[in-house]
């Protein structure tokens, strides 16, 4: 089916064309389409080399030389047999390709594709996926900004190599409306990672759980509400919590360095330890089962999924057994408190939903670790946290609140989300802008480039963790560590609490006095900042 787009494209083909043949300039052709002779950009070939012939053709007569003799002066240029052509470097090229708007059918082309580089499981143009993490980003944003002043702020529709069309917002004023639209009208559609490891397989009415922050029956959201208390920032089970963190978190200081390695086993005993129980702490078996399923939800689409299944069952059966022996102080305890004895259809499974649980605390490592970097990188940030943990100790009832750790994390979140792209499904047709669209169109939510956009956040590109105490921050539409609306992670509190005691457990005792990646404390931060590459160095205090 032909798109509006496809018809603007060709439509921008023919002028570009038009304009070559009146002015002689060069017309990069897209695959399929004869080149545009003429120009500077053609290179020059020897007349010694013969043209080659196609196997079966007859060959065609010797047009001359491609290129007049030295001396001789032609209307495009003035070309010089004795004169090597010259390749223009490719890197800056593609760069200025991507921040200037498309004036030609491979910019325009280049464009859309390098889009397409934001969504996991779609196209991606070549040059785009041989590069860094951090090159990409910024080309994607570059992309993006570029879009937003071509469209006036209205929501771009553009379609990937893929073919996947897409709804994009580029203004903060459609945010408000995105996260606001009930399930009726738009159904998440959750991280890729998130649809193999889901305890429901999402049907076509959108019942699935997806994520730990996807949507959820009536039973589910009264259960999730309950035991993981959104809301709340200290968590009612708040001391068996950080008596965990507290006896974990030696795991992390044990050595004179921290890397991804450790923070992930402390942060994955800790987890098991909290929604499951004491005895889930040792059992690596458990942990490796996880970590595979996890890995083969990564892979291609058609790979061994019968085998993903067999360890999936396995795993669900080991953490049922776990929940049938929980303490009251455990997060399946307390959902196994709340579950309908009767196992009726639709019900919440206090397994299922603990297994969730447990996924979604695969973030608390990677965020652990990119917060520390940051305090390591900005001195007084570190002083102030680390006298605040100190204090921390002697608290009493308010312990586990840390409200500059906490706002510390936040930012760590608002510069590098765990989720950068929110995607969700029209299951009706909606208008947007004027224009309408029909029912099962992607909309795009870019909301790493939203948290860090120059033009409309203060010191997008800074570690201010001072900004998330301002009264309203946590409500800031442009800001969406953990949503908004009714997609809104319900664990968004919890989450906060653990990650933030960890870092005062390092803190409390240790010094950050070294890291690598080195950071400039005061210039603009990375775009991407990989865990895997995070090496800090500790000395106590």
């Amino acid at each position: 089916m032909r798109t509006v787009q496809g018809a603007a494209l060709d439509g921008l083909k023919a002028r570009v064309r038009a304009l070559a043949e009146r002015t002689g300039l060069p017309v990069r052709s897209t695959r399929g389409e004869p080149r545009t002779p003429g120009g500077p950009a053609v290179r020059p070939r020897p007349a010694q080399r013969p043209a080659r012939t196609p196997r079966g053709h007859v060959p065609l007569a010797d047009p001359g030389p491609a290129a007049q003799p030295p001396g001789t002066d032609s209307p495009a240029r003035r070309a010089s047999m004795s004169t090597p052509f010259r390749r223009q470097p490719a890197a800056p090229a593609r760069t200025a390709a991507l921040m200037a708007p498309a004036a030609s059918p491979a910019a325009a082309t280049t464009v859309f594709a390098a889009l397409g580089a934001l969504l996991s499981g779609t196209g991606r143009p070549r040059t785009i996926r041989r590069r860094p993490d951090d090159v990409r980003a910024s080309a994607s944003a570059a992309v993006l900004r570029a879009l937003r002043a071509r469209h006036g702020d209205a929501p771009a529709l553009v379609r990937t190599r893929s073919g996947k069309t897409l709804l994009v917002l580029l203004d903060p004023r459609d945010l408000r409306r995105f996260y606001a639209e009930p399930v009726t009208v738009l159904a998440a559609d959750p991280p890729r990672k998130c649809r193999g490891l889901s305890t429901h397989e999402p049907d076509h009415e959108g019942d699935g759980t997806g994520c730990a922050r996807g949507e959820h029956r009536a039973e589910r959201r009264r259960m999730n509400a309950d035991v993981l208390a959104p809301g709340q920032p200290v968590h009612p089970a708040a001391g068996p919590i950080l008596t965990v963190v507290s006896e974990e978190a030696r795991h992390l200081t044990a050595a004179g360095t921290l890397e991804l390695a450790r923070a992930r086993h402390a942060a994955s005993r800790a987890a098991r330890r909290i929604v499951l129980g004491d005895p889930a702490a040792e059992d690596d078996e458990l942990a490796g089962w996880l970590t595979q399923l996890r890995a083969e939800d990564k892979r291609l689409r058609g790979g061994p999924r019968r085998a993903a299944r067999s360890v999936h069952d396995k795993a669900r059966a080991r953490i049922r057994e776990y929940v049938r022996r929980a303490g009251e102080d455990t997060l399946a305890g307390r959902a196994a408190r709340l579950a309908d004895p009767a196992g009726t259809d639709g019900a919440a499974d206090p397994g299922d939903e603990s297994r969730l649980w447990l996924l979604a605390m695969d973030a608390v490592p990677d965020t652990l670790l990119r917060t520390l970097l940051l305090l390591g990188a900005h001195p007084c940030e570190q002083d102030a946290a680390a006298a605040e943990a100190a204090a921390e100790v002697a608290a009493g009832p308010a312990r586990g609140e840390l409200p500059r750790l906490r706002a510390c994390v936040r930012e760590s979140l608002r510069l590098y989300p765990v989720v950068p792209d929110l995607i969700r499904v029209t299951r009706a047709e909606t208008e947007w802008r004027g224009v309408r669209h029909p029912a099962g169109t992607s909309v795009l939510l870019p909301a790493a480039f939203h948290q860090r956009d120059p033009e409309r956040v203060p010191a997008a590109h800074v570690f201010v963790p001072g900004r998330w105490k301002n009264p309203g921050a946590d409500q800031d539409i442009r800001m969406a560590p953990f949503s908004h609306g009714g997609g809104r992670c319900p664990g968004d509190q919890l989450g906060l609490m653990i990650t933030a005691a960890f870092c005062a457990e390092v803190l409390r005792g240790h010094r950050i006095t070294a890291t690598r990646p080195v950071l400039d404390p005061v210039g603009p931060l990375p775009v991407t900042l990989d865990p895997h590459g995070v090496r800090l160095t500790l000395t106590r205090r």
